[in-house]
């Protein structure tokens, strides 16, 4: 049965376990070293089960812990190719590494890469397909969503989606005004309203558990991000239709089967 382990999502660091209690992956290692092991501990995860770290970017909030936890694990790092070629040059690889560009096998599941639109050398999200056939995806740090982003995410049972900023929040907050246009650009983040118009799409295609992720803790809140996403699918029903979470900031242990 394959399982969901949001460890971090936020500005400041994230990270998420995808798998079974024996093997799995690692998406993003962005906190340090020492997070990683506690927070798979409290999990009741053995880090030996990850199998293989597959980087979306390059951002220190995805990548932070990768340099020490590779050298200590040995566990190998999977990226598309320039931001591989980044994360060596930059030395946060103590491992071996893989450009991946399409379908790979890794735990026993399929992972395969695809585009995100983001302020990043090759920003991308992986749809994975579990032993069981089971389809998740996990998909933050893009400015709005693509033709490919949707191929992607449609048809999954589970989605991990971006649910960045509220727009008044972000419109009245104390960033400066450069900061404020970067995150509601193009090659930014993703809007909670804008994540509630792909949930709703993503419903109607059969999509039954999101978790809403990477939340600015500046320019959001749990609460909000959830009441939006509600709000956007307002004909469907909440833990009838559909399973809504909010990845926290560090884990306390919680999952999600799919």
């Amino acid at each position: 049965m394959a399982r969901i382990y949001p460890l971090f999502s936020s500005s400041r660091g994230n990270a998420t376990y995808i798998g079974s209690q024996k093997e799995g992956i690692l998406i993003d290692a962005g906190v340090s070293c020492k997070r990683l092991f506690e927070a798979f501990d409290r999990c009741g995860l053995e880090v030996s089960a990850v199998k293989a770290i597959f980087i979306t970017h390059e951002h220190s909030d995805h990548v932070g812990g990768l340099s020490v936890f590779t050298k200590r694990t040995g566990i190998p790092v999977y990226a598309r190719g320039k931001t591989l070629q980044c994360l060596l040059n930059s030395g946060f690889v103590n491992s071996k590494y893989y450009e991946i560009n399409s379908s790979i096998e890794a735990a026993g599941m399929e992972i395969t890469p695809f585009d995100t639109p983001h302020d990043a050398v090759q920003s991308c999200g992986y749809r994975i397909i579990t032993p069981e056939g089971k389809t998740c995806a996990v998909c933050t740090d893009l400015g709005h969503v693509t033709s490919e982003v949707e191929k992607n995410l449609n048809g999954c049972g589970l989605v991990m989606l971006e649910s960045n900023y509220d727009e008044k929040m972000l419109r009245c907050g104390s960033y400066p005004e450069y900061l404020k246009s970067r995150i509601r650009s193009k090659h930014g983040h993703l809007s909670n309203s804008d994540c509630a118009k792909q949930l709703r799409n993503l419903v109607e295609n059969g999509t039954t558990r999101i978790i809403l992720a990477h939340l600015s803790q500046e320019n959001n809140t749990p609460q909000t991000a959830a009441q939006t996403a509600v709000s956007g699918l307002e004909g469907f029903v909440r833990d009838r239709d559909y399973l809504l979470e909010v990845a926290p900031v560090e884990t306390m242990g919680k999952c999600v089967v799919f």
